[in-house]
């Protein structure tokens, strides 16, 4: 049975907290299960979500930073102390090829796992999968650095009560898929007639940045959105020197970009309430707001229902 749902591993920033590891993020996508930013720290907090290294099929890294770097080495070991029986695919930014092979070869170990290293080069790159694209965009942060989005093709959902007009049922409903159209009593009916198209559902991941375009183009339409919200609207001109969120600008642009649920994460230290973060993204957000907490699990919405119109 096809699962979606995102597992938080950690949600600190530069530094972790009692209750807050570095980053980590696992999204199951049916047959996908990517790991983004795997921080210090990710392996054992893997072992805490019954997610094992076998189930990963994917890492995304948004930047070299260490915060979101730091756990690729064990991952990677991981990957071939358990013998891994598939290829394991690796994002990142093509600019940071040196760290990722220092971080890869950190120690001595037998590397059996096959990784399939595949950099991100420019702006806009996508990746086909079987469950839908995965693209990358740049955003705005000191290093070289990409967001990820996961787009599945829209599809269509049959309307059974056309399908009853027409007298079309039974096999005669995949022949009309299969085709396009299906003749009836003298009459060509087309798919567009006993159908309405059906979203895909889109996922985004947005880490350290700015306010810029590449933010908005992730975001749009996003069914589940996790953000990065480092500080709060008191350190808005901190926020901007060192390319990062408030709280706030996170919520907006969930608002302005049609986001269902919204998952805030990487707070910094230095706030101890994380209500003060729901508090303010609730000014300027009303869909579904998760301020993530480590270890937790937030499902991706079910797909928007399209009208018959």
């Amino acid at each position: 049975m096809s699962m979606r749902e995102l597992t938080v591993l950690g949600t600190a920033s530069q530094t972790p907290t009692r209750l807050r590891n570095h980053n980590g993020y696992v999204l199951r996508w049916d047959d996908e299960v990517i790991l983004f930013d795997p921080g210090e720290g990710s392996q054992r907090q893997l072992l805490h979500t019954g997610i094992t290294a076998t189930d990963l099929t994917r890492i995304c890294v948004t930047h070299f930073h260490g915060d979101h770097c730091l756990g690729l080495p064990g991952t990677i070991q991981r990957l071939s102390l358990d013998r891994v029986p598939h290829p394991v695919a690796v994002h990142f930014p093509a600019g940071g090829a040196e760290y990722f092979a220092r971080l890869r070869h950190a120690s001595s170990f037998h590397e059996t796992a096959e990784l399939a290293v595949k950099p991100i080069t420019a702006d806009g790159q996508r990746i086909t999968l079987g469950v839908g694209t995965l693209e990358a965009r740049r955003l705005r942060h000191p290093i070289e650095t990409y967001g990820y989005r996961l787009v599945e093709p829209d599809g269509c959902r049959m309307l059974p009560e056309r399908l009853s007009a027409y007298g079309i049922g039974g096999p005669a409903v995949g022949e009309l898929l299969r085709a396009g159209h299906l003749d009836v009593g003298g009459r060509r009916v087309t798919q567009d007639e006993v159908s309405v198209v059906r979203p895909g559902q889109r996922f985004a991941f947005v880490m350290d940045t700015g306010l810029c375009d590449g933010v908005y183009a992730l975001a749009e339409h996003a069914d589940l959105l996790v953000i990065e919200a480092t500080f709060l609207a008191s350190e808005a001109a901190l926020a901007a020197e060192v390319g990062h969120l408030t709280a706030g600008q996170a919520a907006r642009v969930a608002t302005e970009s049609g986001v269902r649920t919204l998952v805030l994460t990487h707070f910094s230290q230095r706030y101890a309430d994380p209500r003060r973060f729901h508090d303010e993204a609730r000014e300027h957000f009303t869909g579904e707001l998760v301020v993530a907490e480590d270890l937790t699990t937030v499902p991706v919405p079910p797909r928007r229902v399209a009208s018959a119109g």
